[in-house]
């Protein structure tokens, strides 16, 4: 297709028949115009050589040849350009990677050497758009080849895994930034998991990746940073972690929810020992269907309710005692595993139903750890664990695009914001965000 189906000189006014002079159109109309023009000369919409990639090249090319104009202080072919000791020198011809596909540019040249183009700076292949793209899909769990192939057959773009690789790359100095940032200096409630992935070193390993979550005093979700392992899932890395949250300014915490791992109570009373550790109910419930064959699980999650559902600690005990004597014989592991649980159990019983709610709707950070995982499957293992870390931000970076999953769960803040404030004494204060 020729230049002339995209010749904007001729689109963007209309010449009146009677008077020869040009009738302004609005943007609508041009648009209008260019589509008609296109559909009526067989011209694509889309896709290589269509009309979007044409009006693409022209625009860039229009916004660097009024970058050039500026830098040099005249217009094209300008006699005031005589003797300035700078001109136009010619151009050379650039692709570069948009999100309507590849497309070649002219970029002009000065004399001296002094030109900066900005719109498409030198040694720049990619507009931004791309790159956010690539981000993106990498976020949603797909491999450097799989986002190569997308792009390739979706946008005829031909980029290769080392250049994708080297984009994503460039998130791991925001990533160093966030991981270090300040924080609050008192938190509702810490939510803390460790997430096994596949990293090799040597040989192919599994190394626990650790997440922090914490319910702000504003009563949203802010995940705190990620940690990588040097083997299973430990208290004393914990400790790390939590003397490392410390020295970033959190002083107070009024409850964590773990998992169950055996130590990490100490942990946490070593750096904060005020805070109450509760033992995430969710983790208690998926524990305990391991030992069980599949067909009882409903019928254990029905009997097991009533025991995290209890008012009181006491009824809790009283309901579990039945729990033990239907299923004891039966599955003896999961009351050894309830009865070892006990004492990080029963704490959040103690406290109002608001409270409850917060401890135990933990579909916050299961959202996350579903995310996580999702991300971490699609690549199988990684090759070092800066890799593995890459991934695991990038999958952090992109929950709640839209932000309506932040505003559920502040609107239904503050209510448990009471029963905190009055339950633990006052220690809530406001952030110092």
């Amino acid at each position: 297709m020729t230049d002339t189906a995209v010749e904007l000189e001729t689109v963007e006014s209309a010449e009146s028949a009677e008077s020869g002079q040009p009738v302004p159109v609005s943007d609508e109309q041009l648009v209008a115009m260019l589509v008609e023009r296109a559909r009526s000369e067989g011209l694509q919409l889309t896709g290589q050589g269509g009309l979007l990639q044409q009006l693409t090249k022209r625009v860039l090319e229009s916004a660097l040849e009024g970058e050039i104009t500026d830098h040099l202080g005249y217009e094209k072919h300008d006699v005031a350009g005589r003797g300035s000791g700078n001109s136009r020198n010619g151009s050379r011809a650039k692709t570069v990677l948009t999100d309507v596909g590849p497309v070649e540019v002219k970029v002009p040249r000065d004399t001296s050497g002094t030109f900066e183009p900005q719109i498409v700076k030198k040694r720049q292949r990619r507009l931004t758009g791309v790159d956010e793209m690539v981000l993106s899909l990498s976020a949603k769990g797909l491999t450097h080849g799989e986002i190569a192939a997308h792009l390739a057959e979706v946008y005829g773009a031909e980029v290769s895994k080392q250049t994708i690789s080297t984009i994503t790359d460039q998130v791991m100095e925001g990533m160093a930034a966030w991981q270090s940032r300040p924080l609050d200096r008192v938190y509702p409630v810490l939510f803390v998991d460790a997430i096994n992935v596949k990293i090799r070193d040597q040989q192919v390993a599994n190394r626990p990746i650790y997440l922090v979550m914490a319910v702000t005093v504003e009563g949203e979700r802010d995940i705190l940073g990620i940690w990588a392992g040097d083997g299973g899932e430990g208290a004393k890395y914990w400790l790390q972690v939590f003397t490392e949250l410390k020295n970033r300014g959190l002083e107070d915490v009024l409850m964590l929810v773990c998992d169950g791992l055996k130590g990490l109570p100490d942990a946490v009373e070593t750096v904060w020992p005020p805070t109450i550790v509760q033992t995430c109910v969710v983790h208690l419930l998926r524990n305990s269907f391991r030992y069980a064959a599949r067909q009882d699980w409903d019928k254990l999650a029905k009997a097991l309710r009533p025991v995290y559902t209890a008012p009181t600690a006491e009824a809790a005990e009283e309901r579990f005692l039945e729990f033990t004597e239907v299923w004891g014989k039966k599955y003896p592991a999961i009351v050894k595993l309830w009865s070892d649980a006990w004492a990080e159990f029963v704490p959040f019983l103690a406290y109002d139903v608001e409270i409850r709610k917060v401890i135990c709707s933990t579909n916050a950070i299961e959202s996350v750890n579903a995310r996580i995982r999702k991300a971490v499957r699609a690549r199988g293992h990684f090759p070092t664990e800066a890799a593995a870390l890459k991934c695991v931000y990038l999958a952090l970076m992109s929950l709640d695009p839209t932000g309506k999953g932040r505003r559920r769960w502040t609107m239904r803040w503050k209510a448990p914001l009471n029963a905190f404030q009055i339950a633990f004494d006052g220690r809530l204060t406001p952030s110092n965000r």
